[in-house]
């Protein structure tokens, strides 16, 4: 970790002036308190995968490894989204919407047999992002809200493209595009690669750096002329592109647009990125943190799905909402630690 990954995340001492001390340095109870909040869904990770695979044999096997894995990759891509938008301090409601919409676009693309099957799903999301940060930028109106009217709209798009869901478009067999998304290690290695570049643009640009001043002070960050109205477009843009790419992908994987996809998953997504460090608040973002977020929450999942399927959907709702709360009690603790000391 890089001491200007630090500096950026604790708060400040102190401004320098000359003649005087210089910016005193975090204490061992500020970095303590950093280090399990960035750190602390890949140490349950590592303890719950342990566990799972001494009480369980068939978890640690392949078929169940790839399951977990294949199955769940496009969707993680809206957490990768969700990164960025909640490290500015907002928030995106449209993403699972989104998706869904994504999938329609591309199985009807797919049809064609062109490059419709990825073009058109891209471009329609992306526009539909930047449109949502035009808003939260441009018309200062609430993120909560923006995203809350897109999540309708993209489910009411949906829903005229395939006449109330009474057609489903399906990808035709054979298709270059429906190979794209079968297989584990295809799906894997594409959303690996979105990921690291993800990172990079959080963690190694001048871009990350102001969404992170932005989500921190928005109002400090403006002072200092950064452009506080262009990267938040840019983020809901970036965000709408990768909840296209995931439903393009998604799409390919299903082999059709199913338009009953995609429901809940802008909660799921918003869980995964707290859990794994990302302050809910703004001003604190972390790719590496979300992708343990995104898999603890997929191993817990499945663990549920094996011992506690008779239970449905409602228990594995539980056990999110259950993370979301105990992630941003402990995220408060922490940072009144890091306030006081």
């Amino acid at each position: 970790m890089s001491s200007s990954t630090l500096n950026r995340t604790l708060p400040p001492g102190p401004a320098a002036q000359p003649g005087t001390e210089p910016e005193r340095a975090p204490t061992l109870r500020e970095r303590i308190s950093y280090q399990v909040q960035r750190r602390g869904a890949l140490a349950v990770l590592v303890l719950v995968t342990a566990l799972a695979s001494v009480l369980s044999p068939s978890f640690p096997t392949w078929p169940n490894i790839s399951s977990i894995l294949g199955n769940n990759a496009f969707v993680w891509l809206l957490a990768l989204a969700m990164t960025f938008v909640i490290t500015t301090g907002g928030i995106d409601l449209s993403v699972g919407s989104l998706y869904a919409l994504g999938a329609v676009l591309a199985a009807r693309g797919a049809q064609t047999g062109s490059w419709l099957a990825i073009l058109l799903p891209v471009a329609v999301c992306a526009a539909w992002g930047a449109l949502q940060g035009f808003l939260v930028a441009k018309a200062r109106m609430a993120p909560f809200i923006v995203t809350l009217a897109g999540l309708l709209g993209a489910r009411g798009l949906l829903q005229a493209l395939t006449n109330e869901g009474s057609t489903t478009f399906l990808v035709p067999q054979g298709s270059w595009f429906r190979d794209l998304g079968q297989g584990t290690w295809t799906p894997v290695l594409i959303v690996a690669a979105l990921f690291v570049l993800g990172w990079l643009l959080l963690e190694r640009t001048g871009f990350g750096a102001a969404l992170t001043a932005i989500g921190g002070n928005e109002n400090a960050a403006r002072l200092l002329g950064l452009p506080v109205d262009r990267a938040k477009v840019l983020v809901y843009l970036l965000s709408g592109t990768l909840a296209g790419v995931a439903g393009a992908l998604g799409g390919s994987r299903l082999g059709s647009g199913v338009t009953t996809i995609g429901v809940g998953y802008e909660l799921t997504a918003i869980a995964a990125v707290v859990i794994g460090g990302t302050l809910l608040t703004g001003g604190s973002g972390s790719v590496g943190g979300t992708v343990c977020g995104v898999l603890l929450l997929a191993v817990i999942h499945n663990l549920i799905d094996h011992y506690f399927s008779q239970y449905g959907s409602a228990f594995t709702d539980a056990v999110n909402g259950g993370f979301l709360a105990l992630v941003v009690l402990l995220q408060t603790a922490l940072s009144r630690a890091r306030r006081f000391a």
